[in-house]
C-alpha cells in the first residue's frame, strides 16, 4: 500500500476533529453574539459603537443611537469619537519610545525637562504611574485663566510655577489619578524630542499603524469632519438629548481646548483594534520596555499600585486583564485588553448613558468569561 494511502484515515481524522473544533468556536461565537444583543436590547437609548474581537477578527461590531440626536442621524461603525482619558495610553507609549531611543529615563527628575516646578522629588514614572502626588491643574486654570482665551500646555506650567498649589501627597506615597501627571508628561515628551506632542504621536503611532481616522484635533477640526460624533447629555426637564458643548459649564473642553497628554485623541473602534493589534507585536517597542506598561507601581509601603503605564490593571492570576476608561462631557469610552486570551472590547458612547459603566462591566463579563 502506498504511503499517502495509508495516511487517508489520519487525515480524515485530523479533519473531522479540526472541522468540530471550528463548529464548536463558531458555535461559542454564535452564543456570544446572541447574549451582547439581548443586554443591548435592555438599554434601548444607549448611543455608541460596541466592538469585540478575538485574536483580532471583530465577532461583535454594531452602532446603536445617533451621530446628532438634533438631526436623527443613525451612528455608524465608523464614525469617530472622544476617547477622553484613553488617550493616557499614546502617552505612555511616546515616553516609551523615547526611552528606547535613550532620549530619557523613567527616573529622571521633571525638573530636567520642566525646570521652574514648584515640586520636588518627581520623576517620570511617578507622573505615569499617577503616583506624584501633583495637584490638579484645572482647579488653577478654572480660578485663574481668562476663558475668552484657549489655554495649553505651556500656559498650564506657566500657571503651577506662578501659583504654586502644594502637593497633595508625598511621590510615591499612594496612587491618585492625576491629569495634571500626563499634561507634564508631554510637556517633557517635545522637551526630550525637540518635538511637537501632536507631530510625535501622528509620526510614531497614528500613521506606522494605519489609523487613519486618529488624530488630536482641535474644535474647528472636529467640525470638519461629518462623521464625527457629538457627545450628547440627556436633560431630564426637555427630555431630550442635547450637545454637551451647549452647557457653558462644560466650556472648560473650550478655553482648555490646546492641552495635550491628558485627553483630546479621537479615534474609531476599527482604529483602536489596530492600536491593539500592535500591542501584541512589537511594531513600536520591544515586548521587555511594553511589559512596564503593565507592571504594577510599588509604592513607598511596598504595596503595589493598580496601575501601569497608562493602563489599569485587574488583580487576576488567570487571565492578565489591562484596560482604561474615558470620560469627556456628553463621552464614555473603555477600552479592555484580555492579554493571555488575546480578545479586546471596545466601547465608544457619545449619550453619556447613566448605565454605560454597568452595561460596560456585563459586556466585560461575557467576553472574558
Amino acid at each position: 500500500m502506498k504511503p499517502f494511502i495509508k495516511l487517508l484515515p489520519l487525515l480524515f481524522f485530523a479533519l473531522v476533529i479540526s472541522g468540530c473544533k471550528n463548529q464548536k468556536q463558531v458555535s461559542e461565537h454564535e452564543t456570544l453574539r446572541n447574549d451582547i444583543d439581548s443586554v443591548m436590547m435592555t438599554i434601548p437609548d444607549f448611543s455608541g459603537v460596541v466592538l469585540i474581537a478575538s485574536k483580532g477578527k471583530p465577532l461583535y461590531h454594531k452602532a446603536f443611537g445617533y451621530r446628532n440626536f438634533e438631526t436623527k442621524v443613525p451612528l455608524d461603525t465608523t464614525d469617530i469619537f472622544e476617547l477622553a482619558s484613553v488617550s493616557k495610553q499614546f502617552t505612555a507609549m511616546i515616553m516609551m519610545m523615547l526611552k528606547e531611543e535613550n532620549k530619557l529615563t523613567y527616573d529622571d527628575p521633571i525638573k530636567k525637562y520642566l525646570p521652574g516646578l514648584p515640586y520636588s522629588n518627581i520623576t517620570i514614572r511617578h507622573l505615569l504611574t499617577h503616583t506624584s502626588g501633583l495637584p490638579d491643574y484645572q482647579a488653577i486654570m478654572d480660578q485663574h485663566w481668562d476663558k475668552t482665551k484657549v489655554a495649553g500646555n505651556d500656559d498650564i506650567l506657566r500657571y503651577l510655577k506662578e501659583y504654586h498649589p502644594p502637593i497633595v501627597f508625598k511621590p510615591g506615597e499612594k496612587y491618585e489619578y492625576s491629569n495634571t501627571g500626563y499634561v507634564l508628561l508631554a510637556s517633557i515628551a517635545e522637551k526630550a524630542s525637540g518635538k511637537d506632542f501632536i507631530d510625535l504621536c501622528r509620526e510614531n503611532i497614528f500613521t506606522p499603524l494605519g489609523m487613519k481616522n486618529t488624530d488630536i484635533r482641535s474644535l474647528e477640526e472636529k467640525k470638519l469632519i461629518e462623521n464625527f460624533a457629538f457627545g450628547h447629555i440627556y436633560i431630564e426637564e426637555k427630555d431630550r438629548y442635547l450637545l454637551a458643548d451647549s452647557f457653558p459649564s462644560f466650556n472648560y473642553t473650550i478655553w482648555l481646548g490646546n492641552r495635550k497628554g491628558p485627553g483630546r485623541i479621537s479615534s474609531t473602534s476599527a482604529d483602536l483594534l489596530l492600536w491593539d493589534r500592535a500591542l501584541y507585536q512589537e511594531d513600536l517597542i520591544n515586548q521587555e520596555t511594553l511589559n512596564d506598561a503593565f507592571t504594577p507601581m510599588q509604592l513607598t509601603n511596598n504595596s503595589l499600585s493598580i496601575y501601569g503605564f497608562g493602563w489599569m490593571l485587574k488583580n487576576d492570576t488567570d487571565n492578565r486583564i489591562v484596560f482604561h476608561t474615558g470620560s469627556n462631557p456628553g463621552y464614555n469610552t473603555k477600552l479592555v485588553r484580555f492579554i493571555d486570551q488575546d480578545k479586546t472590547l471596545i466601547m465608544l458612547c457619545n449619550n453619556a448613558h447613566a448605565e454605560f459603566t454597568l452595561l460596560a462591566n456585563t459586556l466585560e463579563n461575557l467576553v472574558g468569561k
